[in-house]
């Protein structure tokens, strides 16, 4: 799900008006910081001319903390194969990314590594702006649960300015495809707890970890990558926003998010805090409970809203089992999978202000991660009896038999989204909207 622009009684043209206008000031400003300037003054400084102003821009993103590279874009060309359409990986609102090979950097033998390249598309909703915060926000912050800037080229060719970035490759894709995509093996319970974890874990380090509070505005399954052990890390800096100064309580910026993740006094107001993305990370959690996209215009009307489908479900533990995955088959922990939704509904608290700050989130978490390997299975009172064992040469006594059929039928119920007989433990959970 791509993001855009929310707008409140908006001409389309006067969409297509600022949608031109408001990258081109962000180059003299600071990180994070919406423009002030007049229309006249963003006017004299047209975006055509950008190939003169790109000298300029290098020193300011050149901060090199990280030990950023500055690439060619023969070079990337090179790593890319011409951005073949076999090395595509995916669209964005940024532009398109590619799979490419990159030779070590400083490597004395013939050694490359996998890089993901995302070149501009200047024709998108997303451009200059942002790709000047994905560099600068990139180029400061270092987490293990934040994607790994490389580098990045600004150049021009006969076709105008060409703006990149390089990644680290990160080979299973996203937790979106994972969730809602086709031919990929289900998420298990202990995975979906310790992606969100990570995922934690990088949202408290921008929110309260660096010198300057980074809100990343676009916090969304399809953002939050991961690398080869499934170890989660947010990408997609293009949106994020240095956060108020000392004495403020907000940011106050034009809306822009993704349906369905964004907070609701953000989109009334425009008026931006650190629990804007906590509430998105609720969402997120839902999603990891329940299998179902935020969104889903598929589904029958009242269920398209994912928000609006669980909250009967929430306000009441014994309900919890009806809109959990019916694909993790019963394999999870009930208990914990009570408290992962009773810190769901703390994370979307209509009060902004009543809502965690993520440091909280991620403590919460972390108990229910550390909770023992014998309790990730669905509880029940009755295991001795689900254990059937199955003798070698195949037949069942009548008992066994009964067994079976009974824990068949467990399943099935559990796939229809019904409860069982069994009566879960109770737990207090928090109303909200």
């Amino acid at each position: 799900m791509k993001c855009f622009r929310f707008s409140q009684r908006e001409s389309k043209e006067d969409s297509s008006k600022r949608r031109k206008s408001t990258w081109w000031p962000s180059f003299s400003g600071s990180f994070g910081q919406d423009s002030r300037k007049s229309g006249s003054e963003i006017r004299s400084n047209p975006p055509s001319d950008m190939s003169a102003a790109s000298p300029s821009l290098l020193p300011a993103v050149c901060l090199q903390p990280n030990n950023l590279r500055i690439f060619n874009l023969s070079e990337l060309k090179a790593a890319t194969r011409n951005f073949n359409v076999g090395n595509f990986l995916g669209e964005g609102g940024f532009g398109c990314v590619y799979k490419g090979w990159l030779r070590k950097n400083n490597s004395e033998e013939d050694v490359t590594v996998e890089v993901a390249v995302k070149l501009l598309n200047a024709r998108g909703h997303q451009g200059h702006k942002e790709w000047l915060s994905e560099v600068k926000c990139l180029g400061l912050a270092n987490h293990p649960n934040l994607v790994k800037l490389v580098g990045y080229c600004v150049e021009d060719d006969d076709r105008g300015l060409q703006m990149l970035l390089v990644y680290e490759f990160m080979p299973n894709r996203s937790l979106e495809a994972h969730l809602f995509g086709k031919g990929l093996p289900v998420l298990h319970w202990q995975s979906r707890l310790e992606i969100a974890l990570g995922a934690a874990q990088g949202l408290a380090y921008l929110h309260e970890e660096l010198e300057f509070q980074i809100i990343y505005r676009d916090f969304k399954t399809s953002n939050i990558l991961l690398d080869k052990d499934f170890k989660p890390k947010l990408s997609d800096f293009g949106l994020a926003r240095q956060g108020p100064d000392a004495g403020a309580s907000h940011v106050t910026t034009a809306v822009v998010g993704t349906m369905g993740y964004a907070a609701p006094e953000y989109v009334q107001t425009g008026q931006l805090t650190s629990k804007s993305d906590v509430w998105s990370f609720g969402v997120v959690l839902l999603e990891l409970l329940t299998g179902r996209k935020a969104v889903n215009l598929n589904l029958p009307k009242n269920e398209q809203w994912l928000l609006d489908w669980v909250k009967p479900h929430l306000t009441d533990s014994r309900k919890i089992q009806k809109i959990l995955d019916p694909r993790l088959s019963g394999n999870y922990s009930l208990q914990a999978a009570q408290k992962v939704a009773s810190l769901a509904s703390h994370c979307l608290l209509k009060t902004a202000k009543s809502r965690p700050k993520m440091s909280d989130v991620v403590d919460k978490l972390k108990l229910v991660v550390g909770m023992p390997d014998c309790q990730l299975q669905a509880e029940s009172s009755e295991t001795l009896e689900t254990e059937v064992a199955v003798p070698k040469d195949g037949t069942l006594n009548p008992k066994q038999r009964y067994l079976m059929f009974k824990e068949e039928l467990k399943l099935k119920m559990r796939e229809d989204g019904h409860v069982d007989w069994r009566k879960p433990s109770k737990s207090t959970l928090v109303k909200t909207w």
